[in-house]
């Protein structure tokens, strides 16, 4: 996704709102469209993206540890949370019990199968 955002939506403070390709064609119609310098910088922007969301995400989940844990407990419990049960752990209130299952109820009846039309066994005298 981060090569995308660079060489194709133009979301690069460094390279600017470009469109770059590294190919064109296929087979003997191949193209290369970017320099090798210009592929450089790419991957440079392309990795400078991925550690500094990597830097972002793990600040987030260093900060958050302690909800962290108390969801990790909450699923070895119940399995599955819902959302008013993460709303409980992200206001740091325990979370409240799952609520009752529907899937402990009834399944509805199958559909059924269209009935062929009615044709006429009687024969007509000619």
């Amino acid at each position: 996704m981060a090569r995308r955002m660079v060489t194709q939506w133009g979301m690069s403070e460094t390279l600017g709102t470009m469109v770059y390709s590294d190919e064109e064609g296929e087979g003997p119609n191949f193209v290369r469209s970017i320099s090798e310098a210009t592929m450089q910088q790419v991957d440079a922007e392309v990795r400078r993206i991925i550690d500094q969301q990597y830097k972002v995400a793990r600040d987030l989940i260093e900060s958050n540890r302690d909800k962290m844990e108390v969801m990790a407990q909450a699923l070895l419990d119940w399995e599955t949370i819902d959302a008013d049960q993460i709303n409980d752990i992200m206001d740091g209130k325990p979370p409240r019990p799952p609520r009752p299952s529907t899937a402990t109820a009834a399944p509805p009846p199958p559909p059924q199968a269209p009935s062929a039309p009615a044709t006429s066994t009687s024969k007509v005298a000619t």
